[in-house]
């Protein structure tokens, strides 16, 4: 019972009055599987061959230098085609008629008929030509026998040997049999190697023009990996994108195309070209394509850029360089100058560079701002980058409120006259405030500039970073007035598009940074209210539309295609404070970032710049002033400050109670407490130590009189 199992059981039977008996029982082995058949396993082995990597890219190599040869054969037979015809110019008539080129195409067929002609004169003096080659042999003939004779007669009469007259013909006739016998010797070899050497040249013009199928290709030439652009390569890209009305097109142009290409320049780290569409294709139609437009140009949808240009129905080319957009660019000249300053009227901010490697400067000048994109993008400090450049005028004024708080704007302490910082309701109303203070400044320079219009006002920058938390603020005021909203009685709304209406007349400017914006936390008045408008990364076209306008996204700008956390700092702007290429409605921009070291030691600079800036952090609202206090308050730690400067620092900490202060009522104020201004250095300056004794004296009058 070798290999049976043995097993023991007991009967299933109820038991009996013997004992039960236990059963033995023997259990064979299960048959053993039937071997695997010798032609199955040959066959598995031949599919394991088959399918293995080195055996496809070794037929693949058979096919493709096979196909090599028969590529090659086709062109040279397209050539000599088109060198014994006309062809090349029915092909240049088509593609000009077919780009609407009438004058193109008339050109072409007065060169075409020009080239029949010369072909007909040429076709009719080979019907003379056996008859003249003739003639002119059999004079050569003559002239050659008659000349070696005549050697010969020379050299007899030189030599006194009558058998020298025949030394050069002779001469000749051993030459010609030299010949015969090396034709002879020669012409089977040549015979045999002869179409080796064809095959040789028509594989070589095969391989030089990669005449094979995409799959045939070495891995290195499919995958086209940096490939540089080329015309034929672009031509390609566009038939293969899926429009029948191009594919057509370019099928029925004669030069496969290449007549709707401008010449390809380098264009930063790119490349440039203008495509001008056939009748019947679109522009828009190619835009919808540009992910498949990228991938057949061997790019990534990122790497490429379709704008309109201002031609009729052309479209522009921005072809990155493999991977070039994932370097970084340059330090901003902010942090490498430090002799940098900013000029609010006519200088330009250093905000990065555009796709061409050129950089992109923006003007602020009496410009609304908004900078909106998808959060951890790097929206704040872009916004950053252009506060900090423009602090570096010292005669720009900042009210400031960062609602996201983290710190990232506190470098404008002592720069700032107010800032907020936080994201709470409370923060969210002293915003409000903020604006609506703003607006007051506003009227009050309009009514200043109705009585005078020649008046100039400082630049005041109300800047508002995440400003989608004021939109989205539920608090309401004692009256019910709502702080956030986008209604007639939404406070923060209403306060901002008052800016926007009158503001830039007077030089008040309202800057906001929001994010991921919608119509409920971006309305469609406020958003359309800023004279420069910049994105970064968004979700979607209709938020690139939100953020940039229909005409700019209708014009090739396309934020929502941007790489969410690969592009960080890279904006689609649409400003005419910014050049932009002719007849394109927006550019994009990768802009200098900024760290914080950085940003602190411009801070620094820009505060030396400035007299000290008392900075509010939070908008006062006790209408029971105290107008001696106040203006020690903004004093500060400064020895002295100018009469003009007091002003204006008490009406940025109450513009309702000091906005109409002129230096008649601070002078009335200060000498009621016996602190009157004087002169220094030929200017009306304001003592602090004279104000902080008129206070103590003040102060300790009023102790003693309670005490009495």
């Amino acid at each position: 019972m070798s290999g049976n199992v043995v097993r023991l059981h007991k009967d299933t039977e109820p038991p009996t009055e013997a004992a039960s008996v236990t059963t033995l029982t023997v259990v064979p082995d299960p048959p053993a599987a039937p071997p695997v058949p010798l032609w199955v396993r040959s066959g598995r082995a031949i599919k394991t061959a088959v399918t293995h990597e080195n055996t496809r890219t070794a037929a693949r190599g058979v096919a493709r230098h096979s196909l090599y040869v028969a590529g090659g054969a086709r062109i040279l037979a397209r050539r000599a085609w088109d060198g014994r015809t006309a062809a090349r110019y029915e092909r240049m008539i088509r593609a000009a008629e077919a780009a609407g080129n009438h004058e193109a195409a008339a050109e072409w067929e007065e060169r075409g008929q020009r080239y029949r002609e010369a072909r007909h004169r040429r076709r009719m003096d080979l019907l003379h030509s056996p008859l003249d080659a003739a003639k002119g042999a059999a004079v050569s003939a003559g002239m050659g026998v008659g000349g070696l004779v005549l050697l010969g007669i020379a050299m007899a009469i030189a030599t006194k040997d009558p058998t020298e007259v025949v030394t050069p013909l002779m001469a000749v006739i051993k030459f010609i049999n030299l010949m015969i016998t090396i034709v002879r010797v020669v012409w089977g070899p040549a015979i045999t190697i002869g179409p080796f050497l064809a095959l040789l040249a028509l594989w070589s013009v095969g391989a030089h023009q990669q005449a094979a199928p995409q799959w045939a290709l070495p891995d290195r030439v499919r995958s086209g990996e940096g490939e540089p652009i080329t015309p034929s390569i672009v031509v390609k890209a566009l038939r293969d994108l899926g429009i029948p009305a191009l594919r057509k097109a370019i099928q029925e142009m004669g030069d496969a195309g290449a007549s709707m290409l401008s010449p390809i320049v380098i264009a930063g780290c790119g490349v440039e070209v203008d495509v001008t569409l056939p009748s019947g294709v679109s522009t828009n139609e190619v835009q919808g394509k540009r992910r498949k437009l990228a991938e057949n140009l061997s790019r990534h949808e990122h790497e490429v850029f379709i704008t309109i240009p201002a031609a009729a129905r052309t479209v522009r080319l921005w072809v990155a360089d493999s991977g070039a957009l994932d370097e970084p660019i340059g330090p901003s000249p902010l942090t490498t100058d430090e002799t940098l300053t900013a000029d609010y009227a006519k200088g330009k901010a250093p905000w990065g560079q555009d796709l061409r490697g050129d950089a992109a400067a923006l003007s602020l000048y009496q410009r609304h701002l908004l900078v909106t994109g998808l959060s951890n993008q790097g929206k704040t400090a872009a916004l950053r980058a252009l506060a900090l450049w423009l602090s570096l005028d010292r005669s720009v004024q900042f009210w400031l409120a960062d609602l996201k708080g983290a710190g990232d704007w506190r470098y404008f302490d002592g720069i700032a006259s107010v800032l907020i910082q936080g994201p709470t309701d409370d923060h969210v109303i002293q915003a409000t405030e903020m604006a609506e203070d703003a607006v007051t400044e506003m009227n009050r320079r309009l009514e200043l500039r109705q009585k005078d219009p020649t008046a100039k006002f400082p630049p005041l920058i109300v800047l508002v970073d995440e400003a989608q938390v004021a939109f989205m603020c539920p608090a309401k005021d004692e009256d019910g007035r709502p702080y956030g909203g986008s209604k007639a009685t939404s406070r923060y709304f209403m306060a901002v598009r008052k800016i926007h209406n009158q503001g830039r007349a007077v030089d008040v400017l309202m800057w906001q940074g929001t994010q991921d914006p919608t119509d409920q936390n971006l309305p469609k008045l406020v958003r359309e209210g800023a004279h420069t408008r910049a994105a970064l990364a968004l979700g979607t076209e209709s938020q690139a539309e939100m953020a940039l306008g229909a005409k700019a996204v209708k014009g090739g700008a396309a934020p929502h295609l941007l790489r969410q956390g690969l592009d960080k700092g890279t904006l689609v702007v649409a400003s005419d404070g910014i050049a932009i290429p002719a007849g394109q409605a927006s550019i994009t921009v990768r802009t200098h970032f900024i760290d914080d070291d950085a940003a602190e030691a411009i801070a620094e600079r820009a505060k030396a710049l400035r007299d000290g800036v008392t900075t509010l952090h939070a908008v006062e609202r006790d209408e029971n002033h105290d107008p001696l206090a106040d203006i020690a308050a903004v004093i500060g730690d400064a020895p002295r400050l100018r009469t003009q400067d007091v002003i204006k620092r008490l009406s940025a900490l109450n513009p309702t109670a000091y906005g109409d202060w002129s230096p008649v009522d601070l002078t009335r104020v200060l000498e009621a407490a016996d602190a009157e201004p004087y002169k220094s250095d030929g200017r009306m300056v304001v003592g602090r130590d004279r104000v902080a004794r008129a206070l103590a004296n003040r102060d300790g009058e009023g102790s003693a009189s309670d005490a009495g």
